[in-house]
């Protein structure tokens, strides 16, 4: 009896070779959530932050979906960052979430000019060399994803958050002009601008959430990073989850100005 022979069909290598995203910040809070979702997906995730233990917990916690590589790097140090600039430099790196950041909270004169300064680094000239060491690589390959983590506070002055807002403003005028420059190569830049969501950041910029204006609207990590790669995969140059964020996001550009300013400093006033 004839017996048919015919050899399998080979695999597709879309389906053989794992993507791979290059996550900052993540031991914690959006981060930590990226690194989860991306591993769900079947990306390879490289991990990167300061807290090596952190990381290392959250690669066992995930490692068993894909592979995961940690990477222990301080962004405001230089040798940190020259470490991550040639991980990208590779030329593997499919996705860059740009999520490492900090703000401060408080009367600008009052506080240490060196966190400001610190907190300027990290936000803006570590994304920004982050963004260049990835680009020239997707650009190579005509494909490649990077999300920018920016604010609801990108879009108007926030008193007493007076550096984090203007860091994040320009995080947001960066990604939507390389945007516009990127995607003619094949490459989305998506920058993510969550409200309120429930991570350490508050806590660690030393913000009163017991405000009675803080105290509705509270998104989760999951909803906020399902948002951003939604948007990213749809090849949107911004994504404001949640309604009401639209919306305040909205409101500051026709508002007057003066009233921007007073609204925010009304909620991020610290406690006497």
């Amino acid at each position: 009896m004839a017996t048919d022979t015919k050899p399998a069909a080979k695999p597709n290598a879309a389906e053989t070779t794992h993507k791979v995203a290059l996550v900052t910040g993540a031991s914690s809070g959006l981060g930590e959530e990226f690194a989860r979702q991306l591993a769900r997906l079947g990306y390879d995730v490289v991990l990167v932050a300061r807290r090596k233990d952190r990381l290392e917990q959250l690669a066992a916690e995930i490692g068993d979906r894909t592979k995961i590589e940690v990477l222990e790097a301080d962004l405001t140090d230089d040798a940190g960052l020259a470490a991550v600039q040639a991980r990208l430099a590779k030329g593997d790196i499919d996705m860059l979430v740009n999520n490492a950041g900090f703000g401060t909270n408080g009367v600008f004169a009052d506080l240490p000019v060196e966190r400001e300064l610190e907190e300027i680094d990290l936000n803006v000239r570590a994304l920004t060399q982050l963004c260049h060491a990835a680009l020239g690589p997707m650009r190579a390959k005509r494909s490649g994803t990077i999300i920018n983590v920016g604010s609801t506070g990108s879009y108007q002055p926030v008193p007493y958050m007076a550096t984090y807002a203007a860091t994040k403003a320009y995080v947001l005028f960066f990604s939507e002009a390389l945007h516009e420059e990127a995607k003619a190569d094949g490459v989305t830049v998506t920058c993510l601008c969550p409200g309120y969501t429930r991570t350490e950041f508050h806590d660690v910029a030393g913000v009163n959430t017991s405000s009675r204006m803080l105290g509705r609207g509270w998104a989760t990590a999951e909803s906020v990073v399902k948002a951003a790669l939604k948007a990213a995969k749809s090849g949107s140059a911004i994504a404001v989850p949640g309604t009401m964020n639209k919306v305040s996001a909205n409101l500051g550009r026709i508002s007057p100005r003066f009233m921007v300013r007073k609204v925010a400093g009304s909620m991020f006033k610290p406690k006497a």
